[in-house]
Formats: structure tokens, C-alpha cells, sequence
């Protein structure tokens, strides 16, 4: 097996082992290793990646690295790489779920991760924001969108569709 597709296997290995609280917390991540540290893809190429990933069904993360790994020529080693540690960490919880599911400690752990995991995902939504040119002027269009979602129970399709829709007819 070639260097490149065991470094390639070991970076999203790496990402997916030490990333807690999904897709959205390992993007900064995957962005520091990809982008500004090997440089395998640009920073607009990783934003464009992130976009279609997210508009694919599917984990995002796994989607993510499918899409860098296609571009790389090695999907099959950085989609392993990602989803591996996930595996085996649920096997191992799974395995011993029962001896520690009532400990006090582990719940109070669990409450101190959950706070560090949603700044995890605030970072890159304000990232793709930014770069999305999200300013005040149409900083209403996200917010709606979700709270069209989370007060109203609006389908996340139906929202994305209409934000096309008026996207589309902005255009013109």
C-alpha cells in the first residue's frame, strides 16, 4: 500500500477518533489537517465540498471525507479512516455499556462535553456563514429558515426549496 494512501487513511482516522459530537464539530478539524496543514485541497474547494456534502443524504462527515478522498483519488481509505473509530468506540460502549450506564461520574462528563460540542458546531456554521457572505442585510434568511424549522415544524426540504426558489428569482 502506497505512503500517500496510508497517510490518507491515518489523517481521517485521526479525525474521526479525537472529534466529538458529529459532522459539523469535525469540519474546523478537517479543515485545519486538509486545507491549511497538507494542503491536498484549496480553501474554496473545501467549501464547495462542505456545501454538496451537506445537500447529500448521509453522514456528513463520512460524506466529507468521500468528497476529499474522490478528489484524492483514495474515497475508500479516507471514508475507512473517518467511520473506523466510530465503530469501534460504540463496539467497545456496547460491550460494557451495562457496568458503567449508572456511574455519576461518566453522566457528569457527558454534561461537560455537551457544551464544548456546540461551540464544535458554532464555529464552522459561522465560518461557512461568513464565507456564504451572510451580512445583516440578509442575516433574516438563515434565522427564518430556522425557525421555520424548529418553531413551526416546516420540512428542512420545503425550506431549502424556497430558499432556491427565491434565491433563483433574486437572480433575475
Amino acid at each position: 500500500m502506497s505512503n500517500f494512501y496510508l497517510e490518507s487513511f491515518k489523517t481521517f482516522f485521526k479525525i474521526g477518533l479525537f472529534t466529538l459530537g458529529g459532522g459539523y464539530a469535525m469540519i474546523p478539524i478537517i479543515e485545519s489537517e486538509v486545507v491549511d496543514k497538507k494542503k491536498w485541497v484549496s480553501k474554496e474547494d473545501f467549501l464547495d465540498i462542505i456545501a454538496i456534502a451537506q445537500s447529500c443524504p448521509g453522514v456528513l462527515a463520512i460524506n466529507v471525507s468521500v468528497f476529499i478522498g474522490y478528489k484524492l483519488k483514495k474515497a475508500v481509505f479516507t471514508s475507512l479512516g473517518t467511520a473506523l473509530p466510530s465503530f469501534l468506540i460504540i463496539l467497545a460502549i456496547a460491550m460494557f455499556f451495562h457496568q458503567f450506564e449508572d456511574n455519576k461520574v461518566v453522566a457528569a462528563i457527558f454534561r461537560g462535553i455537551r457544551p464544548a460540542v456546540v461551540a464544535l458546531i458554532a464555529v464552522p456554521t459561522f465560518k461557512l456563514g461568513k464565507s456564504a457572505k451572510i451580512t445583516l442585510t440578509n442575516c433574516w434568511i438563515p434565522i427564518a429558515g430556522a425557525l421555520a424549522i424548529w418553531l413551526l415544524g416546516v420540512s428542512p426540504i420545503l425550506v431549502i426549496l424556497v430558499a432556491g426558489i427565491g434565491g433563483y428569482v433574486y437572480g433575475k
